[in-house]
């Protein structure tokens, strides 16, 4: 599962009665560093961290701003109007792009509280621009406009940004595994790593068994098999993988509800002397963007950039979309050196940008086992209400039992692209498997 989630195997097969089929780990956001537990309330994973002795802290979401002449911008006012704009996603009123929502009411709010910011249409543009590229990173969107300001995604109560500090989510996994600080495993689990599986066998006219096969000629044989491959793989191979093929409905499911990127850039340095703050925005001025050469506009489309809470010599730059797909395929020592010319653009006279020792770059959408980072909420959301049920819909026999079960994020109804929500659906599909369950 998870929001979340690097890839921990390519496809993984564990047997007992049940195959477990998954390619990675979901939410994108969040893994590479300075992982975030997103809702504190009735969540299995903030549970987990803190009955494990886990140290979790809360993480400070401001924004310090830079303009793209090296300037600092105006950070209270930015970060008034984030503040506002994000709460208005939480009230939409009907169905609507969410960027011309979320432009409407930021109007309104302008009128009333800074009414001299709407003669400044530069601002109002640079600003709304950023918003765009926030609510991208944020949705794994590639504009804003694309994304449905009504949608079924409801946050878990309590802190929204929670940080596993210096633990990571391989944390969560060692906890699942009962691995953690050295424990034992589970004796009756058996993981298989590197076994990409290339079809799934059910027996829709009959009660036989379900056969996984692999790549390599392996055939696994069980009574139930639950896959939590991400949607974008479902995408991709849902015709040959399953046989017999998958009901309408499923199908319908998979190709309604859309898979999202969200990628990261990570700079190592040997010394970084930053400025007070943990996110830092990057505000394109007009004249300046239409400076940038045709080739290099993907440079724009970076809305800022974070500091790890596990480090002090480490820097995250965000992108998302079909920018973030480029980015994947673009030379590595093309990306290291036009990031730091962006870094030292914006914040290079507030500090000291010397040579980066490393890179390492997310590859959501390349990586043949994930093909994007998680789901969102498009404007056909109302049009295809049940779609993430239908998703999370068990094969079942002949006779009504569920052969092949669905997990992972996108099946969440509620809590999709995150980790809990992935989390939760396969606790889901465990217990639907279970005698006594009335799932």
């Amino acid at each position: 599962m998870c929001s979340g989630a690097h890839s921990i195997a390519d496809f993984c097969v564990s047997l007992s009665l049940t195959a477990f089929i998954c390619s990675v780990t979901r939410v994108a956001m969040d893994l590479f560093v300075s992982p975030m537990i997103h809702g504190t309330k009735r969540s299995r994973v903030f549970d987990s961290a803190i009955n494990n002795n886990v140290s979790v802290v809360p993480q400070d979401l401001a924004f310090s701003v830079f303009n793209s002449d090296g300037s600092s911008a105006d950070n209270a006012l930015i970060n008034e109007l984030l503040d506002f704009c994000m709460g208005a996603v939480e009230r939409p009123e009907r169905p609507e792009p969410l960027g011309q929502f979320i432009t409407r009411k930021l109007m309104d709010y302008l009128k009333e509280k800074h009414p001299d910011v709407l003669k400044n249409k530069d601002f109002l543009d640079e600003f709304l621009e950023l918003m765009n590229l926030f609510i991208n990173n944020y949705e794994a969107s590639n504009d804003w406009n694309d994304v449905s300001a009504q949608t079924n995604y409801a946050e878990l109560g309590g802190h929204q940004h929670m940080s596993w500090h210096r633990h990571g989510y391989k944390t969560f996994f060692d906890i699942l595994l009962n691995t953690y600080k050295n424990g034992p495993g589970w004796p009756t689990l058996e993981i298989k790593l590197n076994k990409e599986v290339t079809q799934i066998k059910w027996p829709k006219d009959s009660t036989g068994k379900v056969q996984v096969v692999c790549k390599d000629g392996d055939v696994f044989t069980a009574d139930n098999a639950i896959v939590t491959v991400s949607l974008g793989v479902l995408k991709e191979r849902h015709t040959n993988l399953f046989v017999p093929s998958l009901p309408k409905d499923k199908i319908e499911s998979i190709d309604k509800v859309p898979m999202g990127v969200m990628d990261k850039i990570i700079l190592s340095f040997d010394t970084l002397s930053l400025p007070d703050g943990t996110f830092f925005g990057f505000l394109w001025r007009g004249a300046d963007k239409r400076r940038v050469r045709k080739e290099d506009y993907w440079t724009t489309r970076i809305f800022g950039c974070s500091r790890p809470m596990g480090s002090g010599t480490a820097l995250t730059f965000w992108t998302s979309g079909d920018v973030g797909k480029l980015v994947e395929t673009l030379p590595e020592d093309v990306v290291k050196r036009k990031v730091v010319e962006l870094l030292r653009m914006f914040m290079g006279k507030n500090m000291t940008v010397t040579e980066p020792t490393g890179i390492i770059r997310s590859n959501w959408y390349t990586n043949p086992f994930t093909r994007g980072s998680y789901t969102y909420d498009n404007l056909e959301v109302k049009k295809y209400p049940n779609a993430r049920a239908s998703l999370a819909e068990p094969l079942r026999d002949s006779a009504g039992r569920p052969k092949v079960l669905f997990a992972g994020e996108a099946t969440d109804p509620t809590h999709f692209s995150t980790v809990h929500g992935a989390s939760d659906s396969g606790y889901r599909e465990a217990m639907r498997l279970l005698p006594n369950s009335k799932i």
